[in-house]
């Protein structure tokens, strides 16, 4: 069975590297979403990943301090999980590359789409850290950014849910579960999928996203392979 995708954005959130902790790291649980990420790679599959922070850091929630130190410290959360994803994967036998949107040369390579997309060719997985390197933009806006930047074949977000809804499900018994929509209801309908800027990325770059649940690492290799998962969000 070939894969549907031959190149993809996969979105992580920090929360999903803490597991049942919560906060921090979880080891097991990220080396069994890297297991699922080396499947994909060999099956020649080109894999950047964008992660986020929300494990270490959820600043701008207080309202304490200045937005832009808090999105600086955010940004500096996420370079952390990225490198320990890169880590777990190299302990798979993954060639890994980390870039920072922030420069930091004695850990991670700046961000240069050409490079990154040099990488992929050749078969290494690329984590990108910090953010856009801009405060007020979410790594969600982030891997929308990338995504549209590598030419990836489709945006993956994986989340704590298993497709997208009209409320939130773990709310309302009711809540209804799209199999399909588009950019435009997500900002429209003010679903809490993505933030609107990430959406109207996608939506004005044609760039197709599918939103799925990280609780099952396979869901990763599984929607590579076009099966059933999650929900589907492009733009018509």
């Amino acid at each position: 069975m070939e894969p549907k995708y031959k190149r993809i954005l996969l979105k992580v959130s920090g929360e999903a590297l803490a597991g049942d902790k919560k906060t921090g790291l979880d080891y097991e649980v990220i080396t069994d979403i890297c297991k699922s990420i080396k499947k994909c790679v060999d099956e020649g599959v080109q894999v950047a990943v964008v992660v986020g922070g929300g494990n270490y850091w959820r600043g701008r929630s207080s309202g304490a301090m200045d937005r832009t130190r808090a999105d600086h410290i955010g940004m500096l959360a996420t370079a952390m999980n990225a490198l320990a994803l890169a880590d777990a994967l190299e302990s798979l036998g993954c060639i890994v590359r980390v870039q920072t949107a922030i420069i930091m040369q004695q850990v991670a390579e700046p961000y240069i789409r050409n490079r990154a997309v040099r990488h992929l060719e050749k078969g290494r997985v690329v984590i990108f850290g910090c953010g856009t390197g801009n405060p007020f933009f979410s790594t969600d806006t982030a891997a929308s950014l990338r995504a549209v930047e590598i030419e990836a074949d489709i945006f993956l977000k994986a989340t704590l849910v298993d497709g997208v809804y009209d409320k939130d499900p773990h709310k309302y018994d009711d809540a209804k579960k799209y199999q399909t929509l588009t950019f435009s209801q997500v900002i429209g309908e003010g679903l809490g999928v993505m933030d609107s800027t990430a959406a109207a990325m996608c939506r004005d770059n044609k760039m197709k996203m599918l939103v799925f649940d990280l609780s099952r690492p396979d869901n990763i290799y599984d929607a590579v392979m076009g099966k059933d998962v999650g929900t589907i969000v492009s733009e018509d």
